[in-house]
């Protein structure tokens, strides 16, 4: 007589449970992923707002600017952001150079027009302050101010330096400008040569120890 093999039992099923944990293991990695990049998660969508917005500090390309008559088309420096930026605007200009920089000073402390707005500039000019010759003991071409340079805005100092310093109003050394404060004032103040430089323009800060003493 043949005797056969029982049957061998099958194998039992896997545990519903052990997929189950694989497939939670599996979500978990794109969280432990974040959280591993210092990114705290969430299940909740976040608004991070709109992206920081940039101003121009530049006047839209409408062709070359057309001189009103009697009037000269020159570079005046207005606030932009962190710096000083040249514009151009229409200016009627006198004759002589404390003339001509109260002229461009004029200029400079009136409120930016429309487009200057849009395009983020603006001006730390007070109203107001004014410009004159110097006393026959200054150094040829220094201009003296109605306020101490030292007691301007940084902005503003930086703008009328790098306007002056363009035009028949700066020294006779070109791109630069001699300024002092009232030859009245208490303790006034020794004339100081100034230069538009790279740095003055990108940090006005720099007004406060820009220049260099001249004497007579």
């Amino acid at each position: 007589m043949i005797r056969t093999a029982p049957p061998r039992p099958a194998a039992p099923a896997a545990p519903r449970r052990s997929y189950a944990a694989l497939a939670g293991a599996l979500a978990a990695l794109p969280l432990l992923a974040v959280a591993g990049c210092g990114i705290q998660p969430t299940s909740v969508p976040v608004d991070a707002g709109a992206a920081p917005s940039r101003v121009a500090c530049v006047l839209p390309d409408d062709g070359p600017t057309t001189p009103a008559p009697r009037h000269t088309v020159v570079r005046v420096y207005l606030v932009c952001g962190s710096r000083v930026s040249p514009v151009q605007r229409s200016v009627r200009l006198p004759e002589g150079r404390a003339d001509v920089a109260g002229a461009l000073l004029g200029t400079l402390s009136d409120e930016p027009g429309p487009r200057e707005r849009a395009a983020g500039f603006a001006s730390q000019v007070p109203p107001g302050l004014e410009v004159g010759p110097g006393t026959r003991t200054d150094p040829p071409g220094t201009l003296r101010l109605s306020t101490a340079p030292a007691g301007l805005p940084p902005f503003a100092l930086a703008q009328i330096v790098c306007t002056f310093a363009e035009t028949e109003a700066g020294a006779p050394q070109e791109g630069t400008v001699v300024l002092a404060g009232p030859a009245d004032a208490p303790v006034p103040e020794p004339p100081r040569r100034i230069a538009c430089t790279t740095e003055l323009r990108n940090s006005p800060d720099a007004a406060d120890r820009a220049g260099t003493p001249v004497g007579s």
